[in-house]
């Protein structure tokens, strides 16, 4: 299985897990679980995070599994923070506020929605991590993964921002499945805008968007046609996709959409689609003088709704829709009438306050995004802009807190010289060098643990810090990362090698002090020709100052 395989496989079953059977979906999940699982196998950063992605989003579309997606975002955003992969770190934030808006808590989610969006501000720039077209699509998805949220929190003028945007993002691009699915995004989005718009009396406006709704699902066709959803062949879009017939329907009403929207009803799919579809299919049951079926198919959907929290706006669009027909057709008509003016009066006081919603969300985007901001300042301040290791600043910090934390002792500190590098600056160029620089502080961070530090201590000398490492281990540690810079490529080394000096951090020893006898077990081990470790046991200048070892470093074959 090729990466690429393995990538199309986890979109093809993401496009199904929204539109089959519940055992369908848990088989689905199972898949996808193992995909993730040869995935991190491989261990390729950008896969595996869009392999988390695609476990949590079929968790989050399949019934009673929603809770298990928490575990597997944490995992995402700690990955995609590792790794600086921002475009899946907003996508983690944007699901998590899915998530959130299935657990009822709202406002919780607008704030993952502010972070993601502050966090896709800043992602204007492809990626060098990835190709542009995958950057692109990337994006795009993060973006829907917003507005979907937006929509469902019925923020529709932020909504309609982000869905634009994630149209921008992959316009020249776009396949027809990214076609298909803009479309899709916008007939729901303009389907739930205008019912709302219906509920303030805005009925001019809400007529408009149901046109245009219209026009889209006739324009969705083609495209849909060459996509991944599941589909049958030969039959059209509005045959086939509910939200597609709806948006017919509501543009004008009547019985020639009756058949079609019952047996979509029936189908699987989003249940705030299918309250799409039976709010349609009711009020053409109704032109067609069928009130009682019109009724029956509303309380249906209803009850379908009791556990679904995806889509708050769409159950008031459907407990409204219910109140209208039950008022037109009751002896206690004038009462009911009089229950649906004063709910038309509560719902404008609530549109009026959805601009304190949208303030709310631009609010904590531009507190999210300096943040996020000032958080990159700091980070630069503590980071050598060379190599990106830590710099001086950073390895004080580190070596202060280690020092007084038991749970790293023993700490072994080593101070790395590059040997033969001021030929390569006076041989070549001081740009060659800054090469080499960054090449051997790449090759001393992967040949070290993950929660071992490297920082440049200046010029051309690195400190290394290995926390819970007595010295003989710490010594194979540091043996393997001067046989990794000996055997580089010499085109990338340029002959350079390393001489470490490796010493023990005693108690209470100052850092100068333990760097002091780190640099002075170095040059121990430049005397004995470079191109080694060399440990020290006491403090140059005391008495019985003695050296315990200056062996070059073990061969490979040698290592355990």
């Amino acid at each position: 299985m090729s990466d690429a395989w393995l990538v199309g496989r986890a979109r093809e079953l993401i496009a199904a897990v929204q539109h089959t059977e519940h055992h369908e979906q848990l088989e689905i999940v199972r898949t996808i679980d193992e995909l993730l699982d040869e995935t991190q196998r491989r261990g390729e950063p950008i896969l595996i995070a869009q392999l988390l992605r695609a476990a949590a989003l079929a968790r989050l579309v399949t019934r009673g599994m929603a809770a298990e997606s928490e575990s597997l975002l944490d995992e995402m955003l700690a990955h995609t923070r590792r790794h600086g992969l921002s475009l899946y770190r907003a996508d983690a934030h944007a699901l998590r506020g899915r998530r959130l808006v299935l657990a009822a808590q709202e406002d919780a989610a607008l704030t993952e929605i502010a972070r993601a969006l502050a966090i896709l501000d800043d992602s204007d720039r492809p990626d060098m991590q990835m190709p542009r077209r995958e950057w692109a699509k990337t994006q795009s998805s993060a973006f829907i993964d917003c507005w979907l949220v937006l929509n469902q929190l019925g923020v529709y003028e932020a909504a309609e921002e982000v869905i634009a945007r994630a149209h921008q993002a992959i316009r020249e691009t776009a396949g027809p499945h990214e076609i298909t699915l803009q479309l899709m995004n916008r007939i729901r989005m303009l389907l739930g805008w205008a019912l709302r718009l219906e509920r303030v009396e805005r009925d001019r406006d809400a007529a408009m968007k149901f046109e245009t709704a219209a026009s889209m699902a006739v324009a969705v066709e083609a495209p849909f046609a060459e996509s991944l959803f599941p589909r049958r062949i030969g039959v059209s879009a509005i045959d086939q996709v509910g939200v597609l017939a709806a948006a017919l329907a509501f543009a004008a009403p009547d019985p020639s959409h009756v058949d079609r929207l019952q047996r979509l009803l029936v189908e699987p799919g989003y249940q705030h689609e299918q309250v799409l579809v039976a709010i349609a299919l009711s009020r053409c049951l109704y032109v067609a003088g069928r009130r009682d079926e019109a009724i029956k198919a509303l309380q249906s959907t209803r009850l379908n709704l009791d556990e679904d929290n995806a889509q708050p706006s769409m159950r008031v669009n459907l407990i409204r829709e219910l109140a209208k027909l039950d008022a037109e057709g009751s002896p206690q008509s004038e009462q009911l009438n009089s229950s649906i003016e004063y709910a038309t009066a509560l719902e404008i006081e609530l549109w009026s306050l959805r601009e304190s919603q949208i303030a709310t969300l631009n609010t904590r985007r531009e507190h999210e995004r300096l943040s996020a901001q000032h958080g990159a300042i700091s980070q630069q301040a503590l980071q050598d802009p060379l190599t990106g290791l830590p710099n001086r600043r950073a390895l004080d910090e580190h070596l202060r807190t280690l020092s007084a934390s038991t749970t790293a002792q023993p700490l072994a500190v080593a101070l790395i010289d590059l040997d033969g590098f001021k030929g390569v600056n006076d041989e070549h160029s001081h740009a060659e060098g800054d090469d080499v620089l960054r090449v051997v502080a790449s090759t001393l961070r992967d040949a070290l643990r993950g929660d071992d530090i490297v920082a440049r201590y200046g010029g051309d000398e690195f400190v290394a810090l290995l926390p819970g490492a007595p010295v003989s281990a710490a010594k194979q540690a540091l043996g393997r990362a001067v046989n990794a810079v000996s055997s580089l490529p010499h085109h990338l080394s340029h002959g350079v090698t390393l001489s470490v000096g490796l010493v023990s951090l005693r108690p209470q020893e100052r850092a100068d002090q333990v760097l002091s006898r780190a640099d002075a077990a170095m040059y121990q081990a430049k005397r004995g020709g470079g191109d080694q470790v060399a440990t020290a046991n006491a403090i140059p200048g005391e008495s019985g100052a003695a050296w315990a070892e200056a062996d070059p470093a073990p061969s490979l074959e040698e290592l355990p």
